[in-house]
């Protein structure tokens, strides 16, 4: 699932229209995952989510440690590999993944909605100013280590920018998302009594640090002393999308008018993937589409949830 939001994005709509009730009605045994700090994944052996630790992570760590687990969890539970499927950050975590080899071992395939590898063509209003506010250390200004948009001083934060020229509060999802192609007041009512969720202030950081720089990388500190410490050299090591295995097949749909996954960061990481085989390469591109379609678009099935089910039965 995407930042801010939990495995509830796949149930949202009506059982004829959310991709996971599709998924099990074609005969798959879908397993929804959470990520850390979310409403049904906020437990932890030892932290209270009250606390600063727990909530000292970047997606980095779901990268190394979260996906990886969950996928040897659903192995160890079915003996069988499993294809995954993501939106934005879902695919974001999964790529930088495959990149450095995690888990395309042991998963059969991947279908990724809306794929984010890089963010320097981001559009949306919100999302830019959001980005500079935290490039520039907002993580200290806050004083929290929590992002949740339902808090008091997230709540501020974007109360004072959505003053800023440009921005339409009033339209939060478009003005986050760009302008959707087929979602009804009713949706977007029932997707808005469940997200948003909350995660990690230094997740907001890191995709910051994307936009800003324009490379996809690991956290950076920015102090080169504390990076050294961590990664061994000053600057943070770059995930390299082109190091995905060229014969792991993949399904990549993105839509036209989508304003934080832009076509044209979806073209830089279709570029990345040129070496990959063409017969495992499945690209989907929809003019008419934006970032929210692709989860809770009324149309999302016939345009896009049919293909994923034949795909996903093509390598199973």
């Amino acid at each position: 699932h995407a930042c801010m939001q939990d495995g509830m994005t796949w149930l949202l709509s009506s059982p004829e229209e959310s991709l996971a009730y599709i998924l099990a009605d074609s005969g798959f045994d879908v397993w929804v995952a959470n990520n850390r700090g979310t409403r049904w994944s906020s437990r932890h052996v030892s932290l209270d989510s009250s606390s600063r630790r727990y909530w000292d992570w970047s997606w980095d760590d779901l990268v190394v440690n979260d996906m990886p687990s969950l996928v040897d969890y659903i192995y160890s539970h079915t003996e069988q590999k499993p294809h995954f499927l993501g939106h934005s950050m879902g695919t974001l975590v999964a790529l930088a993944a495959f990149s450095e080899g995690r888990t395309v071992d042991k998963l059969k395939s991947a279908a990724l909605l809306t794929p984010v590898a890089y963010l320097s063509h981001m559009t949306t209003p919100l999302g830019i100013l959001l980005a500079k506010a935290f490039v520039g250390e907002l993580i200290t200004i806050l004083g929290v280590a929590e992002f949740n948009p339902v808090t008091p001083a997230v709540a501020s934060l974007f109360k004072e920018l959505c003053r800023h020229p440009g921005t339409n509060c009033y339209d939060l999802l478009t003005d986050f998302t760009g302008k959707n192609y087929c979602l009804n007041s009713s949706a977007v009512d029932v997707f808005l009594q469940y997200e948003p969720q909350p995660t990690s202030t230094k997740t907001m950081v890191h995709l910051a640090q994307t936009f800003r720089d324009g490379v996809l990388s690991k956290y950076d500190y920015v102090w080169p002393g504390v990076n050294v410490e961590k990664y061994g050299q000053p600057d943070p090591p770059a995930y390299n999308m082109s190091n995905i295995p060229a014969g792991f097949p993949l399904f990549l749909s993105y839509g036209g008018r989508d304003e934080l996954a832009d076509p044209g960061d979806v073209g830089r990481l279709l570029g990345d993937l040129r070496g990959h085989d063409p017969g495992r390469l499945t690209v989907q591109y929809l003019e008419q589409f934006a970032h929210a379609d692709f989860v809770i678009g009324t149309c999302a099935k016939d345009y896009v949830y049919n293909h994923v089910v034949s795909f996903f039965n093509r390598f199973n």
